[in-house]
Order: structure tokens, then C-alpha cells, then sequence
């Protein structure tokens, strides 16, 4: 056998193996480019869905501090009107000497009602937001965790 004919078949078998290496280099990448491609939308149309999930619990945050803001502002109204009152004890205490009468103790009394329950209305108004919010966010975590996780 002819030296030159070996190398000869020997370089066409390597340029063949080359040619057919690189072809399927290129069709693995576009197929890895259509994957990819793929699962960019499903990411994308997951994120959509999510922040749109996110969007209506922050809504219904929105309207449970509106109503909670309602709620108080009513309180305050009725506060200042002085339809809202303290309940008195029914035992009363007496001392043994008298102080003398004030003039406008009833008033005195009266406005200090009112700034124990205006601070009674605002405690109750701001434990109703951080319920709200925090029953906002565990309503959010459960819906994102059951959307990734894919429990529908």
C-alpha cells in the first residue's frame, strides 16, 4: 500500500469526524438557545402572574387600611362629640377631707376621657393595620410558594 493513500484516507476520516463534530456542536446550541428561549417565556409569563397576585393582595391592603382609617376616623367623631365615654366605677372613693371643688372638674374629666380613648382608638387602629398587613403578607407568601411550587 501506497504511504500517501493511508495519510490520504487517514485526513479524510479526520476532516469528516471534524465536519460532523461541528454540525452537531451547532445544532446542540440552537437547540439549547430554543430551550433556553422557552424557558425565558415560562419564567417571564410566572413573573406576571406573581406580581399581579402581589398587586391584588397589596389592593385589598389598601382597602383594609382605608377601612381601618374609616373606622377611626368614626371613633375620633364620636370621641370628640363625647358620645363615646369612659364607664365610671360604681364604688367611689371617699377621703377623709374633702377637697374643695373645682369650678370645671367635670370638663377637666371629660377632656381627659377623651385623650385616653383617642389613645385607646389609635392603639386599637394600628393593632388592625399590622394584623392586615401581616395576614397580607402571609397571604402573599402562600400564594408565590403554591405558584413556584406548582400546587394549583
Amino acid at each position: 500500500m501506497n504511504p500517501w493513500l493511508i495519510i490520504g484516507v487517514l485526513v479524510a476520516l479526520g476532516s469528516f469526524y471534524s465536519y460532523g463534530h461541528h454540525k452537531g456542536w451547532v445544532e446542540r446550541d440552537a437547540e439549547m438557545q430554543s430551550e433556553i428561549a422557552q424557558k425565558n417565556e415560562e419564567a417571564r409569563a410566572k413573573e406576571q402572574e406573581l406580581t399581579k397576585q402581589l398587586n391584588d393582595n397589596s389592593t385589598k391592603l389598601q382597602e383594609a387600611n382605608n377601612a381601618i382609617s374609616e373606622k377611626q376616623t368614626s371613633l375620633d367623631r364620636a370621641i370628640r362629640a363625647g358620645s363615646l365615654r369612659l364607664k365610671t366605677t360604681s364604688c367611689l372613693q371617699t377621703s377623709s377631707s374633702p377637697t374643695p371643688p373645682n369650678g370645671n372638674s367635670n370638663q377637666e374629666g371629660s377632656e381627659s376621657d377623651r385623650q385616653t380613648l383617642a389613645a385607646i382608638a389609635e392603639i386599637i387602629a394600628q393593632g388592625d393595620r399590622n394584623t392586615a398587613q401581616l395576614n397580607a403578607c402571609i397571604d402573599s407568601y402562600n400564594k408565590v410558594m403554591e405558584s413556584v411550587n406548582g400546587k394549583r
